[in-house]
C-alpha cells in the first residue's frame, strides 16, 4: 500500500486553527488536493471520512526507543508500531542508548536501523557528552539532516551528564544546531538525597529531584542561550517555578528558546504515586497539583509551546523494584493523542490547540520540511480520528515491547481509525499494515 493514491471524502479536517469539511487527495505521498466535491475520475482508493476527524499525523520530539544496546525494554520496530497506532507519524529520538549517540558513526547507525525497520518518519539527536565537544561542533556540517544536539544538564543518565563548564560554553557559543536540554541540577539533587535517606517509595521522588533543581539547570540553560543567542529547547518542563522564563510571547517562528510540556505532567499529579508508585516514576518528577494546573495554563497561553512524551519504556520487573532502585520513565507514545484528545471533550483544551501543540509547533521549533500540516504540497503524514468510537487500553492492545503502560484500563472517547504516514497506510482500526514497511521517511530539517 505504499504510496497509494486516495481519495478521502468529506471529512472534518482540524488544521491552521480552522475546522472545516472537505474532500483530501493524496498522489505520490503528499497531498495533492484539499477542496470541497473532488471527483474520483481516475479510481482512486476512496475513504469515507463522513463523521470522522482528520489532522495532521503527531510528531514528537521526543522519546527512547532504547535501541542499540537495551532492545529488552524496547526497539524501533516495536515502538514505531505502537507510535503509528497512536497517531504519530515522526518522531525524533534520544542519544541515551548503550552505546550512547555521541558520534556521527552512531548516529548513522541508527539511522541505518530506522531505514529497515521503523514505520513512521525518523529522526535522531546527537548526544553531548564532557568530552566529544568535536564531533558536536562537526554536526554544524549536517544539520539539515539531525535533530538537533541533546545536552543531560541533570544525572537523569549517569556518563551522559554534561557538567563541564567549558565544554557547555563551547556548545552553546558554537553550535549552529538546536539544543535541547534535560533541565535538573545535579547538586540540588545530591542534596536532597541527604535530606531522605530512607526514601522507600515513589512519593519522594518529586521532593528529591524538587522544583528547585528544574529551576536552577533551566534558569542556567536560559542565561547561557541568552547570552550566546543559541537555539535552545528546554524538553519537559514541570514545575510552576519555571514557567517564568518562557513568558516572552512572541511568535514561535521569532522564538530563540522554546519549551515544551510532556502528557505526563499534564495528567499526573503526586496525588497519583500513592496508587500507581514507580509506574509513574519519571524525570523530572511528576509533581504537585499546582505545578499542573500552571502547566496547564502557561500551555493555553503559548508559554510552552509542544506537547511531546519522553517516552521511555522499562519493563514490567524493572518497574516492580522498590524505589529508589526502580528506573525512572513511562511509556506513553501509543496513547498520547488519545489522551488530549479526551482532555478537549472535557473542554480542557480545544481540538485546535491540540493540533497546534503537536504538529504543527514541532515542525515550526525544529524546521522540519513540507511536514506537521494537511497542505498541498506537503507530504502526506495524517491520522484520521473516529470521535464516535470508544477506546480502552488493555494487555491485548498495548503494542509497546514492554507491555504496561501507567494509562491501563483508561476508557477514550475517540479512537484512531487510521494513519497515513507519506500517504501510506500503516494503521487502520486496529491493525498494523506491515506491509506499508519501508514507506517511513527520514526527517529533513529546513535550516540555513
Amino acid at each position: 500500500m505504499k504510496n497509494n493514491n486516495i481519495l478521502i471524502k468529506n471529512i472534518l479536517i482540524i488544521n491552521e486553527n480552522q475546522k472545516f469539511h472537505s474532500d483530501v487527495l493524496i498522489k505520490n505521498g503528499r497531498f495533492e488536493k484539499i477542496e470541497k466535491n473532488i471527483s474520483n475520475n481516475n479510481n482512486y482508493e476512496e475513504i469515507n471520512g463522513e463523521g470522522k476527524m482528520l489532522i495532521p499525523g503527531v510528531i514528537d520530539n521526543q522519546v527512547h526507543f532504547r535501541e542499540p544496546g537495551l532492545t529488552h525494554k524496547a526497539n524501533i520496530y516495536t515502538e514505531s508500531r505502537a507510535a503509528a497506532a497512536g497517531g504519530v507519524t515522526s518522531f525524533m529520538e534520544m542519544p541515551n542508548t548503550n552505546p550512547p549517540t555521541i558520534t556521527k558513526e552512531r548516529l548513522e547507525e541508527k539511522f541505518d536501523i530506522a531505514k529497515k525497520h521503523s514505520l513512521v518518519n525518523h529522526s535522531f539527536f546527537l548526544g553531548a557528552a564532557n568530552n566529544n565537544i568535536e564531533e558536536v561542533l562537526q554536526a554544524n556540517s549536517y544539520k539539515k539532516d539531525v535533530a538537533g544536539i541533546k545536552i543531560f544538564m541533570g544525572s537523569s543518565t549517569g556518563n551522559m551528564l554534561v557538567d563541564d563548564y567549558n565544554t557547555l560554553i563551547e556548545i552553546f557559543s558554537k553550535s549552529e544546531l538546536l539544543i535541547a536540554t534535560h533541565c535538573e541540577d545535579e547538586n540540588t539533587i545530591k542534596e536532597n538525597q541527604k535530606k531522605y535517606p530512607h526514601a522507600n517509595n515513589a512519593s519522594f521522588h518529586p521532593l528529591i529531584r524538587n522544583d528547585e533543581a528544574c529551576y536552577k539547570s533551566s534558569m542556567f540553560a536560559v542565561q547561557l542561550a541568552q547570552k550566546y543567542n543559541s537555539r535552545l529547547h528546554i524538553l519537559h518542563i514541570s514545575t510552576k517555578k519555571e514557567l517564568p522564563l518562557f513568558g516572552n510571547l512572541i511568535p514561535l517562528e521569532e522564538k530563540r528558546i522554546t519549551s515544551e510540556v510532556c502528557v505526563h505532567h499534564l495528567h499526573f499529579s503526586a496525588a497519583d504515586y500513592a496508587e500507581k508508585g514507580t509506574l509513574i516514576q519519571c524525570n523530572p518528577a511528576i509533581k504537585s497539583i499546582e505545578d499542573r494546573e500552571a502547566l496547564w495554563k502557561a500551555l493555553l497561553n503559548d508559554s510552552l509551546d509542544i506537547i511531546a512524551t519522553d517516552h521511555a519504556p522499562h519493563t514490567w520487573e524493572e518497574k516492580q523494584q522498590e524505589y529508589p532502585n526502580s528506573p525512572s520513565g513511562l511509556p506513553l507514545v501509543q496513547h498520547s493523542l488519545l489522551l488530549m484528545l479526551e482532555y478537549a471533550k472535557k473542554g480542557k483544551i480545544s481540538y485546535e490547540k491540540i493540533v497546534d501543540k503537536m504538529c504543527h509547533a514541532p515542525a515550526i521549533c525544529y524546521k522540519i520540511k513540507d511536514r506537521g500540516y494537511i497542505r498541498e504540497g506537503f507530504w502526506a503524514d495524517c491520522v484520521i480520528v473516529d470521535k464516535e468510537k470508544s477506546f480502552t487500553i488493555t494487555k491485548d492492545n498495548i503494542l509497546y515491547k514492554c507491555n504496561w503502560s501507567p494509562l491501563e484500563n483508561t476508557i477514550f472517547s475517540h479512537s484512531i481509525d487510521s494513519t497515513f504516514v507519506n500517504g501510506a497506510l500503516v494503521y487502520k482500526q486496529g491493525e498494523i499494515i506491515e506491509s506499508s514497511l519501508g514507506a517511513s521517511q527520514r526527517l529533513i530539517f529546513d535550516r540555513i
